[in-house]
């Protein structure tokens, strides 16, 4: 599949560029004043997973290649970007370019790092940003709508329907409701999900929410803390419970920590990270949670020359991800064989997995599951 594309947004100076250069390993200006990035910066992120470290290590191969996250760092929206205060439609448009969002909010109070409403709040700041999204995708929608209704009077039915499509959106938006929870109002959801996406809606994006935390704080938190874990605590449970009311998901990190976690050499970040008391970085978790929220899962495959993942849709069927390797090998297809990672790693081989009869031979309406070694034989 295309790069996965993950826009980090939020009010300015909550973090986000400090943890664009913590994903990214990049070095972007990181001011203490807003605006301090314009263009949106993109980072390309290896996704962190043992699985294909151990497979490389069992079939010896030259090089190992992972599946690949990019993120890219848009520059924070203030109140009224959605009539272009600070840049915000150039910044607006920049979110509309990505899969989905991750959602940074402030959670420590540091009288050093100037906020932009004078106070840390996180249910106002998560209000902001997300009154702006909404206010953006109902102008998009208002247009749309007029255009509809014209066409409408016509007497075509099809025309007729897309109307009252737009019109349910309409008010849907209206009343505050982001277009991802666009149900059934009279037709199908399939017509309303497809609607929502055509007209490239930002509040169609599925949403993960990170609580930046201090460093001091981080290890308590990230466990599951709650108010009486820390000073940001309350700020936590805070964010927590409006994920929880979206459906979305919230992870706790602390930014600049994982900054200079980045910045380690392998074999220091152990020590680092047992200090803050967390027992995988900032990294891991978000990646695995942009993941979840994604649906996408990772195959494998593994010889002599290459060990590499590779990123898919759940639900997708061996051609389709043959595809990802080469379209030739999608058009030729004529059977995949299938180890289980767990069986491959207790073997220690392919030829073991065979010799056992877990490598299993299968057609082209086989659904991929996430960690499966995959050789596909085909005929162009």
């Amino acid at each position: 599949m295309a790069n996965t594309d993950i826009g980090i947004v939020g009010l300015p100076n909550v973090g986000k560029s400090t943890l664009f250069n913590a994903v990214s390993a990049a070095r972007v200006e990181a001011a203490n004043y807003p605006f301090a990035t314009i263009e949106p910066n993109v980072g390309v992120v290896a996704v962190p997973d043992e699985r294909l470290d151990v497979l490389a290590r069992l079939a010896a191969s030259q090089r190992v290649v992972a599946a690949t996250v990019e993120f890219r760092d848009i520059a924070g929206l203030v109140r009224g970007a959605s009539t272009g205060e600070g840049l915000g439609n150039q910044f607006l448009s920049h979110i509309r370019e990505t899969d989905a969002i991750v959602h940074v909010v402030r959670c420590f109070d540091d009288p050093d790092v100037v906020h932009v409403e004078g106070s840390v709040d996180p249910a106002r700041d998560i209000d902001t940003i997300e009154t702006e999204l909404l206010l953006a995708d109902l102008a998009t929608v208002d247009k749309r709508g007029d255009r509809a209704v014209r066409a409408a009077r016509s007497g075509d039915r099809a025309a007729q329907r897309a109307a009252q499509l737009v019109a349910g959106l309409q008010e849907h938006l209206a009343a505050g409701r982001p277009a991802r929870s666009f149900g059934p109002a009279g037709g199908t959801e399939v017509e309303e999900r497809a609607l929502a996406h055509e007209l490239g809606l930002l509040t169609e994006k599925p949403v993960l929410y990170v609580a930046n935390v201090a460093e001091d704080e981080v290890g308590a938190l990230a466990a599951g803390g709650g108010a009486d874990a820390g000073p940001s605590g309350k700020n936590v449970e805070i964010v927590r419970e409006l994920a929880r009311e979206q459906g979305a998901e919230a992870v706790v990190i602390c930014a600049e920590a994982e900054a200079q976690i980045s910045e380690l050499a392998p074999e220091e970040r152990a020590e680092f990270l047992a200090a803050l008391g967390l027992e995988r970085s900032g990294l891991d978790v978000l990646v695995a949670a942009a993941y979840r929220l994604l649906g996408l899962i990772t195959f494998f495959t593994a010889g002599p020359k290459e060990a590499r993942a590779w990123t898919v849709a759940a639900g997708t069927a061996a051609p389709r991800a043959a595809r990802e390797i080469h379209s030739d090998i999608e058009r030729g297809f004529i059977r995949a064989e299938v180890i289980a990672y767990t069986d491959y790693a207790a073997l220690g081989s392919e030829a073991a997995a065979r010799e056992a009869g877990r490598l299993r031979v299968e057609g082209r309406d086989y659904v991929l599951a996430d960690g499966d070694v995959v050789h596909f034989r085909f005929n162009v």
